[in-house]
């Protein structure tokens, strides 16, 4: 099969026949062996309903149902998981993605030989209070991973089979894709110009909660990328120095009061009634627990086995 057409989806009934159709044509026209997969992430409209009719007469529409809805990035790490293609195409299921980027997102992956083909929409129709966050994100999310594209979040992306068969997306890390792959190892990460469509149905589900989200996120990517084979050099690092600042300021304090003892000078205060005294022993404690609290954590959350399992009411395949 060329071509997995990956959609997930919640609450977009009225756009699925119309993009559908769209995409159908697109690869009827350039000869495309494909499928179509929708992720309904537990809609609460008629959008499973639609795509149960769309299947009866066009067999390559597959489609998975979740119980409830998890959000996009589990969509998206169920839907890596059946897509059959030799090449992944990822797209929003609201229209404003147009099917017709798909054939030079083809040839890009399969001719230069690409591992990642991520969509840039360069002229935007979004509201200001959406695209200044993305801005936002954009440039940290660059200056963080060093890899150079204008649009990590763009739902429109290509990927080769190898790269969705080896990450793993989970929480709301489907903006970091690029990040991931990158870590993952797959270097060959390209952009593309992709045309950005004014909404035509529906309202967008976009809200204030992934400004957070999206920057808790990116310190979590920052960290696993970088420290997760080697948490070590991350937690050793700090707890030693706060570890050794306390016990320099103990010995510090030991050192001045024997000086004071051979010098014959009187001592005002006790080492136990001196504020250094507290802070030093929170310094050696707070070092000894960065060894073991933080990346623990953090590893045991990574590599917990229920993490990606989801609720599938039903699957049409």
């Amino acid at each position: 099969m060329d071509i997995s057409v990956v959609i997930p989806l919640y609450n977009e009934e009225e756009s699925l026949p119309e993009l559908t159709s769209w995409i159908t044509r697109v690869m009827t026209e350039n000869g495309f062996s494909y499928e179509i997969l929708f992720v309904d992430d537990g809609s609460t409209d008629a959008s499973w309903s639609i795509i149960e009719t769309l299947r009866l007469t066009q067999p390559t529409v597959k489609a998975i149902k979740f119980r409830r809805n998890y959000g996009k990035s589990a969509a998206l790490n169920v839907a890596f998981e059946a897509a059959a293609g030799d090449v992944i195409i990822t797209m929003d299921a609201d229209l404003q993605d147009s099917p017709d980027e798909i054939p030079e997102l083809f040839r890009r992956i399969k001719e230069e030989k690409f591992d990642l083909i991520s969509g840039w929409k360069k002229k935007r129709y979004d509201p200001i209070t959406k695209t200044i966050p993305t801005k936002l994100f954009n440039a940290a999310t660059r200056k963080m991973s060093g890899i150079a594209l204008n649009d990590f979040n763009c739902g429109l992306k290509a990927y080769r089979k190898d790269v969705v068969k080896t990450i793993e997306v989970y929480g709301e890390m489907h903006r970091y894709i690029p990040v991931i792959a990158k870590w993952a190892g797959f270097t060959r990460i390209g952009e593309q110009v992709v045309e950005h469509r004014a909404r035509k149905y529906g309202v967008t589900k976009f809200g204030m909660s992934r400004f957070i989200n999206g920057f808790l996120d990116l310190l979590s990517i920052f960290f696993v990328g970088k420290f997760g084979k080697r948490p070590m050099h991350f937690f050793g690092s700090l707890g030693v120095l706060s570890f050794f600042l306390g016990i320099f300021m103990a010995l510090w304090m030991i050192g001045v009061k024997l000086y004071h003892i051979a010098a014959h000078v009187p001592y005002k205060r006790e080492i136990t009634d001196q504020p250094l005294f507290y802070i030093a022993l929170v310094a050696i404690i707070v070092g000894s627990q960065m060894f073991l609290t933080g990346f623990v954590a953090e590893l045991v959350t990574r590599n917990a086995p229920e993490r990606n399992q989801y609720l599938i009411e039903k699957e049409l395949r």
